[in-house]
């Protein structure tokens, strides 16, 4: 995270924050809150405050809301003291992270909510940010979601073009069993079936109707002997989640969460300033 914020820095400033450095003195203080202009779940505080103390260590960033907090217009996340060039010139990294991170956090929100009183869970997807996914993941979980695989390299996934190349669907679940736990993507009703009996421990049903992902899991309940966890994915709006939900699916991922999502509106205001020579 702090290479990525020294990155991030690095872009915004470049050789210096002209403007600043020209018109405000090397010894003025300020006071500036950051203050929420949208309704939402606040995420990213943490980020926010590195962003500030990589250009320097002596300002304080006092939180006013903790990451997963409700915010409403109007309200104060965080209050910041320090040297008003080092503040000014973080300012705008500090509130991209903030306000992407929030986004992502009350976009998750909405969806958990819409499922309440079904079983179900919200999954995010590898469908994030490059180098930001950490971070992204984090923010769907301050949203209530669950995260999916973090890579490659911590679960098995067979998705379709893996089955473009390995046909078998029996010997292709039997080949990643040697990893442990296998999840398979299916698109249809018979596929499904194969993945049962061939022992897949976790089942993607890819785009189905609500029609289509009631008869997957009467058939999984009904002749596996083991649990089989389902998950739905594809089409997922806000609309149509409750429905998908109500099917007795025990999980939906939404790439939307990530790849797609609104940033949470939050500005930065200078309160107070003096000079510290006063």
């Amino acid at each position: 995270m702090f290479d990525l914020i020294k990155a991030a820095l690095k872009e915004d400033i470049g050789s210096g924050d002209i403007t600043t450095d020209l018109i405000v003195p090397k010894d003025a203080f300020v006071e500036a809150e950051i203050i929420a202009k949208e309704n939402g779940i606040v995420c990213g505080l943490e980020v926010a405050k590195e962003a500030f103390l990589k250009l320097d260590k002596s300002i304080k960033f006092i939180c006013i809301k903790k990451d997963g907090n409700n915010v409403k217009i109007g309200e104060r996340v965080a209050v910041i003291r320090g040297n008003a060039r080092k503040v000014l010139s973080a300012e705008r990294t500090a509130l991209n992270f903030l306000q992407h991170l929030s986004g992502i956090a009350t976009e998750t929100k909405k969806y958990t909510d819409l499922v309440k009183g079904t079983k179900t869970i919200i999954l995010d997807t590898r469908k994030t940010t490059p180098l930001l996914r950490s971070l992204e993941k984090k923010a769907v979980k301050c949203g209530g979601g669950k995260n999916h695989r973090f890579g490659l390299f911590d679960a098995v996934l067979i998705k379709d073009n893996h089955l473009c190349i390995e046909k078998d669907i029996s010997n292709a679940i039997r080949k990643a069993k040697r990893a442990g736990k296998v999840e398979i993507e299916v698109k249809n009703i018979e596929e499904l079936k194969t993945a049962v009996k061939s022992g897949a421990d976790i089942i993607l049903l890819d785009n189905m109707s609500l029609k289509e992902l009631k008869t997957a899991v009467k058939i999984v309940r009904k002749i596996s002997k083991k649990k089989i966890y389902l998950e739905a994915s594809g089409g997922i709006t806000k609309e149509n989640v409750k429905k998908v939900a109500k099917t007795g699916v025990d999980f939906i991922s939404i790439g939307s969460l990530t790849h797609s999502v609104k940033s949470l509106d939050f500005s930065l205001e200078v309160v107070k300033c003096r000079l510290e020579s006063e």
